[in-house]
């Protein structure tokens, strides 16, 4: 029974997964329009961030797509095909759980946010413009 259960998600992944990401590809927001100094200034602030995220993970589409929106150029790291990054997001969260963005400071202290609600708001708050 365990085995028809696993064979019967790998098939909904296999599925369902390029279907998230035309959905993806297709709902694309516009991005922030930034004069060339602050965007600058974000794209040297977002040097620091990196998203661990799996690519057809719903919660990490919806923080990718927040990125697109604020257009912010933090790199995404693979925890699902890169061992490597799999192994840097256990070592440094203590689990696998995906979306997790990864905060350096200036101190080299780094700091982990998890869950794509918490994510989503922490970039708002960061580098959402403020109102006029």
């Amino acid at each position: 029974m365990k085995t028809v259960i696993r064979a019967f998600f790998r098939t909904l992944r296999i599925v369902l997964g390029p279907v998230m990401l035309l959905k993806e590809r297709l709902t694309q927001p516009a991005g922030m329009q930034r004069t060339t100094a602050a965007q600058a200034s974000v794209d040297q602030q977002c040097q620091s961030l990196a998203l661990y995220q799996f690519g057809t993970c719903p919660f990490c589409i919806k923080v990718r797509q927040e990125m697109r929106r604020l257009s912010l150029p933090i790199e995404k790291r693979d925890a699902q095909h890169n061992s490597a990054n799999r192994e840097q997001l256990l070592q440094g969260s203590g689990t696998a759980q995906v979306p997790c963005l990864s905060i350096t400071d200036a101190d080299g202290q780094t700091r982990w946010l998890k869950d794509s609600g918490a994510i989503v708001t922490y970039l708002r708050e960061r580098f959402a413009a403020p109102a006029a």
